[in-house]
């Protein structure tokens, strides 16, 4: 088993792209949980399943399903899905879809099969408190919700999707809700877990912080 370093945070806090660098800087392998779980929210709905569905429905679609991470690569059942996973709608199903157990379930071992053999880096919203709750470092990032919204609107305008500022504050919100009032792994912060607030800080500034906590509680 390798080193653990697990990152979560809500919507917007900027995790994906500290945890990308993080992993680059430090020789790791970075791991995108949230790519994992789009793949199973894009499987569902090319197979036509929708949230009305039953966990029995879910289960069959899961069964003959195989979905890795592999060199920052999301692979469904052989094929390379990394750009296709990557629409709104997508994101938007795989909030829903990811408060159903059948999910979680299938996406535990796959998480954690990933630091078998290598020392990752890895950000979602439970992999302090779930996923791996005994990893060698664990970080809560965390933004305003001004700051969220400005970052979520930003990278709707980057994919060439207009959308005002209330509905990107809409998804924020919506995705809040979800993450944190689900009954199955919702969003907390760890009792261990150093947090590293994001607010009108630079990436580089971010980073620095967490390069730090690692050097200063090795």
């Amino acid at each position: 088993m390798g080193k653990v370093i697990a990152i979560d945070g809500p919507s917007g806090a900027g995790k994906s792209t500290i945890a990308r660098m993080l992993a680059e800087r430090l020789g790791f392998t970075y791991l995108d949980t949230g790519a994992l779980y789009r793949a199973v929210a894009f499987l569902f709905l090319r197979e036509g399943i929708t949230p009305e569905d039953d966990d029995k429905a879910l289960e069959v679609i899961l069964r003959h399903a195989e979905i890795r991470f592999e060199q920052g690569q999301v692979i469904l059942n052989g094929k390379d899905v990394s750009s296709e996973i990557r629409t709104p709608e997508v994101g938007h199903y795989s909030s829903v879809f990811s408060a159903r157990k059948v999910v979680r379930d299938l996406l535990l071992d796959v998480q954690r099969n990933a630091s078998s053999d290598h020392d990752i880096v890895a950000e979602g919203r439970d992999t302090t408190t779930v996923v791996f709750q005994d990893a060698y470092k664990k970080f809560y990032m965390d933004a305003s919700m001004g700051e969220r919204v400005r970052r979520r609107h930003c990278q709707l305008e980057e994919m060439g999707i207009h959308a005002t500022w209330a509905e990107a504050e809409k998804d924020v919100r919506e995705r809040d809700e979800r993450d944190r009032g689900r009954d199955i792994a919702p969003l907390t912060r760890a009792k261990d877990a150093i947090i590293i607030e994001t607010t009108g800080k630079s990436i580089e500034q971010i980073l620095d912080a967490l390069m730090e906590a690692v050097r200063v509680h090795p």
